[in-house]
Protein backbone atom coordinates (compact mmCIF):
# COMPACT_ATOMS: atom_id res chain seq x y z
CA UNK A 1 0.00 0.00 0.00
CA UNK A 2 1.50 3.22 -0.96
CA UNK A 3 1.81 5.68 1.82
CA UNK A 4 0.82 9.14 0.14
CA UNK A 5 -0.21 12.23 2.02
CA UNK A 6 -3.41 13.65 0.80
CA UNK A 7 -2.92 17.28 -0.39
CA UNK A 8 -5.47 20.06 0.89
CA UNK A 9 -5.76 22.88 -1.24
CA UNK A 10 -8.11 24.56 1.10
CA UNK A 11 -6.85 24.86 4.77
CA UNK A 12 -9.19 26.46 7.05
CA UNK A 13 -8.12 27.04 10.10
CA UNK A 14 -10.52 28.89 13.09
CA UNK A 15 -8.33 30.98 15.44
CA UNK A 16 -9.33 32.19 19.06
CA UNK A 17 -6.05 32.95 21.05
CA UNK A 18 -6.08 29.93 23.06
CA UNK A 19 -2.78 27.78 23.32
CA UNK A 20 -4.72 25.11 21.08
CA UNK A 21 -5.79 27.37 18.74
CA UNK A 22 -2.29 28.81 18.59
CA UNK A 23 -0.92 25.17 17.81
CA UNK A 24 -3.45 24.79 14.81
CA UNK A 25 -2.52 27.90 13.14
CA UNK A 26 1.07 26.79 13.57
CA UNK A 27 -0.16 23.06 11.93
CA UNK A 28 -2.13 24.88 9.31
CA UNK A 29 0.55 27.24 8.24
CA UNK A 30 3.10 24.50 8.08
CA UNK A 31 0.72 22.16 6.03
CA UNK A 32 0.01 25.17 3.42
CA UNK A 33 3.77 25.67 2.80
CA UNK A 34 4.55 22.55 2.25
CA UNK A 35 1.19 21.96 0.28
CA UNK A 36 1.54 25.20 -1.71
CA UNK A 37 -2.04 25.57 -0.11
CA UNK A 38 -4.30 28.30 0.49
CA UNK A 39 -4.94 29.40 4.34
CA UNK A 40 -8.10 30.48 5.10
CA UNK A 41 -7.99 32.04 8.27
CA UNK A 42 -11.58 32.36 10.40
CA UNK A 43 -12.74 33.54 13.93
CA UNK A 44 -16.08 33.67 14.69
CA UNK A 45 -17.81 36.47 17.08
CA UNK A 46 -19.64 35.13 19.36
CA UNK A 47 -23.00 36.66 20.38
CA UNK A 48 -23.67 35.28 23.50
CA UNK A 49 -20.42 36.91 24.65
CA UNK A 50 -22.55 40.40 24.35
CA UNK A 51 -25.27 41.71 26.73
CA UNK A 52 -28.53 42.48 25.33
CA UNK A 53 -28.11 45.85 25.01
CA UNK A 54 -24.64 45.64 23.33
CA UNK A 55 -26.17 42.91 20.69
CA UNK A 56 -28.68 44.79 19.68
CA UNK A 57 -26.51 47.70 19.28
CA UNK A 58 -25.52 48.13 15.79
CA UNK A 59 -22.61 50.36 16.52
CA UNK A 60 -21.33 48.00 19.04
CA UNK A 61 -21.32 44.70 17.26
CA UNK A 62 -19.82 46.28 13.92
CA UNK A 63 -17.34 47.81 16.43
CA UNK A 64 -16.09 44.37 18.26
CA UNK A 65 -16.56 42.55 14.42
CA UNK A 66 -13.60 45.88 12.98
CA UNK A 67 -11.45 44.97 16.04
CA UNK A 68 -11.79 41.19 15.23
CA UNK A 69 -11.28 41.57 11.29
CA UNK A 70 -8.09 43.45 12.12
CA UNK A 71 -6.62 41.05 14.45
CA UNK A 72 -6.96 38.23 11.82
CA UNK A 73 -4.96 40.58 9.47
CA UNK A 74 -2.17 39.66 12.17
CA UNK A 75 -2.60 36.31 11.75
CA UNK A 76 -2.58 36.77 8.00
CA UNK A 77 0.68 38.79 8.14
CA UNK A 78 2.20 36.24 10.23
CA UNK A 79 1.24 33.60 7.93
CA UNK A 80 3.00 35.66 5.19
CA UNK A 81 6.24 36.50 6.46
CA UNK A 82 6.44 32.51 7.47
CA UNK A 83 6.03 31.43 3.69
CA UNK A 84 2.37 30.72 3.16
CA UNK A 85 1.33 31.71 -0.39
CA UNK A 86 -1.85 32.38 -0.35
CA UNK A 87 -4.12 33.70 2.67
CA UNK A 88 -7.56 34.45 3.25
CA UNK A 89 -9.65 35.28 6.02
CA UNK A 90 -13.02 35.00 6.75
CA UNK A 91 -15.23 36.40 9.80
CA UNK A 92 -18.42 35.30 10.51
CA UNK A 93 -21.10 36.11 13.60
CA UNK A 94 -23.29 33.24 15.56
CA UNK A 95 -21.96 29.77 17.42
CA UNK A 96 -18.66 28.69 16.39
CA UNK A 97 -19.01 25.15 15.99
CA UNK A 98 -21.94 25.70 13.69
CA UNK A 99 -21.68 28.58 11.94
CA UNK A 100 -18.32 27.28 11.00
CA UNK A 101 -19.59 24.11 9.39
CA UNK A 102 -22.85 25.88 8.22
CA UNK A 103 -21.99 28.86 6.82
CA UNK A 104 -17.59 29.07 6.91
CA UNK A 105 -16.88 26.20 5.43
CA UNK A 106 -19.38 26.14 2.65
CA UNK A 107 -18.74 29.89 1.74
CA UNK A 108 -14.85 29.48 1.48
CA UNK A 109 -14.95 25.92 -0.50
CA UNK A 110 -12.54 24.28 2.20
CA UNK A 111 -11.32 20.74 2.02
CA UNK A 112 -9.73 20.54 5.28
CA UNK A 113 -10.75 22.29 8.67
CA UNK A 114 -7.72 22.14 11.23
CA UNK A 115 -9.37 23.68 14.93
CA UNK A 116 -7.95 23.52 18.47
CA UNK A 117 -9.68 21.42 21.01
CA UNK A 118 -10.16 24.20 23.76
CA UNK A 119 -11.40 27.31 23.29
CA UNK A 120 -9.99 30.39 25.00
CA UNK A 121 -12.98 30.75 27.87
CA UNK A 122 -10.75 27.58 29.62
CA UNK A 123 -13.76 25.58 30.07
CA UNK A 124 -12.67 22.22 28.40
CA UNK A 125 -16.35 20.91 28.10
CA UNK A 126 -17.39 24.49 26.10
CA UNK A 127 -14.93 23.73 23.55
CA UNK A 128 -14.97 20.44 23.79
CA UNK A 129 -18.54 20.26 22.80
CA UNK A 130 -17.66 22.66 20.01
CA UNK A 131 -14.83 20.57 18.68
CA UNK A 132 -16.80 17.29 18.64
CA UNK A 133 -19.60 19.29 17.01
CA UNK A 134 -17.44 20.55 13.85
CA UNK A 135 -15.58 16.35 13.78
CA UNK A 136 -19.37 15.54 13.55
CA UNK A 137 -20.89 17.45 10.99
CA UNK A 138 -18.20 19.03 9.13
CA UNK A 139 -18.27 17.57 5.33
CA UNK A 140 -14.65 17.78 5.17
CA UNK A 141 -11.43 16.11 6.55
CA UNK A 142 -10.88 18.17 10.28
CA UNK A 143 -7.64 18.15 12.24
CA UNK A 144 -7.99 18.77 15.60
CA UNK A 145 -4.89 19.70 17.57
CA UNK A 146 -4.15 19.67 21.10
Amino acid sequence: MSKEKKVFKRVLVGVDDSADAQLAFRYAMRRCINDNSTMIITSILENDEMNVYQALTKDYVHGERKELEEHIKEYRQVALDAGVKKVEMFVAEGDPGETIVKEVIPETKADLLVIGSLSKKGIKKYFGSQAAYMAKHSPISIMIVR
